[in-house]
This record gives structure tokens, C-alpha cells and sequence, in this order.
């Protein structure tokens, strides 16, 4: 059986999904990927991945490229050469996965699953309910499950990513540290850079060595945070790289976005700054000790801002540095 799983968001989500791939993969011949632009690095470094096609859905892409007949047919034209037997689409809760199962169709694949809430007519031949609020990577998991997949005997159902990683003792040194990852896919998810700054230096001054990390076009706001207390890496790492240094972490500080998924599938303690735009029960670093700093009943709860609704930003910017130190010594204890 080749079976074909897609997830076509971001990194953190794709990470989210690998429970449910794992499930799929402990009972097909073969499973490929269908990511996006901003997941394809994180679907590589899933167990059970044999293969990752990446498409750009508009419908679902936060900077969606124009809609084109040519890309449609393109990916139509890909899914049927690689005639897979089964697909399971798998989607946020605000997302539908109707548009892509329609290009399934398109595409000759036989099955398809999916968790909807809109009627699907002939799109789905499952048609999966979710009661409730689970974790995401529960959510998933119960869709590979009513698809009749399992995972195997001895899998405890946690992220996981591929092994082994790249050796990053030149960058960092010994494992031992602590990381804080300033940036957030989007600025509502954001903790102040003074505050971020601050606790740096906090961390340093109690025994920690901090290392700050971010990807290119996070740079200056890396080195502002950094500071000359931390290490600055950022735009220094790919996924790979940037995981190595998570799994000898002590613990790791970052927002709701893309690297605290990362930790938890490293298996790294996280301290998390959760702006509540989104649910923390769905969305929380998952399977690993896990400190929730934010106000999660402030005004901006479940609006999925991009930007904060609420002038003074409040739900993140009165956690104060010696909350972030508090944390970072109940998660992973004292410095060395």
C-alpha cells in the first residue's frame, strides 16, 4: 500500500502531524508527504517519511500565492503518477480539507480521509469527528486511527524526529545550556524584545549559558536579545542544525510558534510564552514538562491574531524576566 499524507501548513504543524504519519507508516509500504512551502524542511525529518512533495496551497498558506489553473494541473499531474492507494488529509481546525481532496479526485486517488466538519459528499470515504479540545497531535492520530492505522508496539505516541542529528558542539559547545528563541511566526505571538533581552541576562547572571537562535531574517533581533550575555546564532542553523542544538538543551524559552515543537520532539524541557490567539490545550509543547507563562483568559483569546488586537499587548508583556528564570529552574532545574 502507498499511502500519501498531507499537511500543508507550518513547521510546528507538520511536526504535530508525526504521530499520525508513524501510524500510517507502521502499516504501508510507503509514505509520502504532501507539504507546504513552510513545512517541507520539518515532513524531512519525520520518521516514516519516504517521501515529501511540496505544493503551495493558497487556501491555506498564510501569504497565498495567486490561484493558476498551471499549478493545479501540475500538482493533479504529480499525484497521479505516484497513484497512492490511500490519503489522509490532515488539517487544523479552522481549515478545510475539501479543496484538496477535490484535487485528489482529480488525481485518481482511491481513499481519502479526512476530519470535516462541512459536508463532503463524494470528496471523502471517511468523513472523521473530532469531539472536544485534544492536543493536535491526538487530533491527527485519531483520524490515522479511524483510517485503521496504528502505531506500532513500544511507540508512546510522542513527537519524534529523524536521527541522528548533525553534531553542533562547534556552535554551541557542551550540551548544558539554555536556548531562547525570541521570534514567533507572527508578531501577536511575540514576547517584547526588551523583556526577551532581559531575561537573557537574568539567565546569565544566575549561572546559565544562554543560546539565543533564530533564522536569517531574524538576525537583528537575535543580536539585540543576545546581548553580550548570550550566544547569538541566529541565521546560523537549518532545521537539522537548529534541532541538534535544542536536544542538549537544558531547557528551551520560546513563544507559540514553529521551534518549541522542535524541543518537544527533542524531548527538551520548554518554557512557553503562549499568547492565547490560539488554544494552548491544541497547541502547547506536547509530551514534554511544559511551563505555560501568558494570560490565557486576555481579550485576544482564540482570535488568531496576526497582529495583537489589544493595545499594550497584555497577555505576554506583563511575564516579567523572573517569571522566564522561575520556570527555567522548575523544568530543568538549577544551572550547573
Amino acid at each position: 500500500m502507498r499511502a500519501l499524507v498531507a499537511r500543508l501548513d507550518n513547521l510546528g504543524d507538520v511536526l504535530l502531524a508525526g504521530p499520525a504519519v508513524r501510524a500510517v507508516a507502521a502499516g504501508a509500504e510507503q509514505v509520502v508527504l504532501l507539504a507546504g512551502p513552510r513545512g517541507a524542511a520539518a515532513a524531512r525529518l519525520l520518521p516514516g517519511v519516504d517521501r515529501v512533495e511540496r505544493w503551495c496551497a493558497p487556501w491555506i498558506d498564510p501569504e497565498p500565492p495567486p490561484t493558476r489553473k498551471s499549478d493545479v494541473d501540475e500538482l493533479v499531474a504529480r499525484i497521479a503518477v505516484l497513484a497512492p492507494d490511500v490519503a489522509l488529509v490532515l488539517t487544523s481546525f479552522h481549515q478545510s480539507p475539501l479543496p484538496l481532496a477535490l484535487l485528489l479526485r482529480m488525481a485518481g486517488v482511491p481513499w481519502i480521509g479526512a476530519i470535516s466538519e462541512d459536508y463532503p459528499g463524494s470528496l471523502l470515504d471517511l468523513r472523521h469527528r473530532v469531539d472536544g479540545d485534544p492536543p493536535e497531535p491526538e487530533r491527527a492520530l485519531s483520524l490515522a486511527r479511524a483510517a485503521g492505522f496504528a502505531l506500532p508496539g513500544g511507540d508512546d505516541g510522542r513527537l519524534a524526529v529523524r536521527g541522528p542529528l548533525p553534531d553542533v558542539r562547534e556552535l554551541v559547545g557542551e550540551p548544558g545550556y539554555v536556548v531562547v528563541h525570541p521570534a514567533a511566526s507572527v508578531p501577536a505571538r511575540e514576547w517584547p524584545p526588551g523583556r526577551c533581552a532581559a531575561a537573557v541576562e537574568s539567565l546569565a547572571r544566575r549561572g546559565y549559558r544562554v543560546v539565543v537562535t533564530g533564522a536569517a531574517a531574524d538576525r537583528a533581533l537575535t543580536s539585540r536579545v543576545a546581548g553580550r550575555a548570550g550566544l547569538d546564532l541566529g541565521g546560523r542553523t537549518g532545521l537539522a542544525e537548529l534541532a541538534a542544538v535544542l536536544a542538549g538543551a537544558h531547557a528551551v524559552v520560546a513563544p507559540n510558534t514553529g521551534p518549541a515543537h522542535p524541543a518537544a520532539a527533542v524531548g527538551t524541557p520548554v518554557v512557553s510564552l503562549f499568547a492565547p490567539v490560539v488554544r494552548a490545550a491544541r497547541w502547547a509543547p506536547y509530551g514534554v514538562p511544559t511551563v505555560l507563562l501568558g494570560d490565557q483568559a486576555a481579550p485576544c483569546r482564540d482570535t488568531r491574531a496576526r497582529q495583537c488586537p489589544v493595545r499594550g499587548h497584555p497577555c505576554l508583556s506583563r511575564v516579567t524576566p523572573s517569571d522566564v528564570l522561575d520556570a527555567v529552574e522548575r523544568v530543568g532545574g538549577a544551572a550547573a
